[in-house]
């Protein structure tokens, strides 16, 4: 899920548009810019390096925890543990556009991670409207029908990357039930209600209203309102009421983990900061994990001649 970037690596973009020919492994990191809003990301795991928003004052902050050198991405500082997967390879640049767009490929071969068959898989950061960045990852079986489950696992924290724990941030899931995991984490293949529960973020409320009833924070995914066949819906807000920044994210996806960086430890972040536990709110939206094991889940399997579509739009606002 995210790991975050040495400054003798940036590129210097100095086209508009750059075409990077799909056999080339340089690493970079590639700057989408409009107005104040401006959004870093590297081909190193096609992960979002910082995205720059201005507070109801007019003052930018970077809002996505991260790393100063895209060796610490690479190296022991990760945020998120697990086996090597595609935000540890680096990607393609396929097409990119200072001022609009950026598109990173990337070819998994058959057995990679475990999985059969040959993938391409794509995922294009865009700039749209106002202050609104839209995540499409793309995936097409080349060979044999393969479990596909694609997800952005940014670190979040509307009131500066830099700023200390979000537990005063006030969250809003559009969600009425989780699929409950046992204590190796795996989905027991429940979905309960969270309705009279500290997973109930229905009505938006801070992260640390009900923190004392979760002994190890939320790490939980919520199954969202969601009429099926790609519908596109709001899955979640977020407000932080010092700076006034305010984060809705829209999905196609039945699914959204919510984390609040419990396991984050003690790392050296962006300026030396150091971030600790609860720095930071992951919204992942996806498939149900571990679907292939429980029939009554969506399916997460793409066959051959099928399309895998995962659409995102972040939309910030200041009140």
């Amino acid at each position: 899920m995210a790991k975050i970037w040495e400054m003798c690596l940036f590129l210097l973009l100095v086209f508009s548009i750059v075409r990077v020919s799909e056999t080339r492994s340089t690493i970079g990191v590639y700057e989408l810019k409009r107005g104040n809003f401006s959004v870093k990301l590297t081909n190193y795991g096609a992960i979002v390096v910082s995205v720059f928003l201005p507070d109801r004052n007019g003052k930018l902050d970077d809002v996505v925890l991260g790393f100063d050198s895209i060796e610490d991405y690479k190296g022991n500082n990760m945020l998120h543990g697990g086996p090597k997967g595609f935000s540890d390879v680096v990607w393609q640049v396929e097409s990119y556009n200072t001022d609009s767009h950026i598109t990173f490929t990337y070819n998994s071969t058959n057995g990679e991670e475990g999985f059969p068959g040959d993938l391409h898989v794509s995922v294009t950061y865009m700039l749209i409207n106002t202050n609104q960045l839209s995540v499409i990852m793309r995936a097409t079986p080349l060979s044999k029908a393969t479990p596909v489950n694609l997800a952005s696992h940014t670190y979040w924290n509307l009131a500066g990357h830099n700023s200390g724990d979000v537990l005063s941030h006030q969250v809003q899931l559009l969600a009425d039930k989780i699929t409950p995991v046992d204590k190796e984490l795996i989905p027991t293949g429940d979905i309960l209600p969270v309705k009279g529960t500290p997973y109930d973020f229905l009505h938006i409320h801070e992260v640390k209203s009900k923190f004392h009833e979760l002994p190890n924070g939320y790490d939980i995914n919520y199954a969202l309102k969601y009429e099926g066949d790609g519908h596109f819906h709001k899955a979640a807000v977020v407000y932080e009421s010092k700076s006034g920044r305010k984060m809705e994210l829209w999905t196609n996806q039945p699914g959204l983990q919510f984390y609040t960086s419990n396991l984050m430890g003690t790392v050296k972040g962006k300026g030396g900061v150091t971030y600790n536990n609860y720095d930071a709110i992951c919204l992942e939206t996806q498939g149900f994990p571990d679907a292939v094991n429980h029939p009554h889940f969506p399916s997460q399997i793409v066959k051959p001649g099928e399309r895998y579509e995962h659409v995102m739009v972040y939309r910030f606002t200041v009140n």
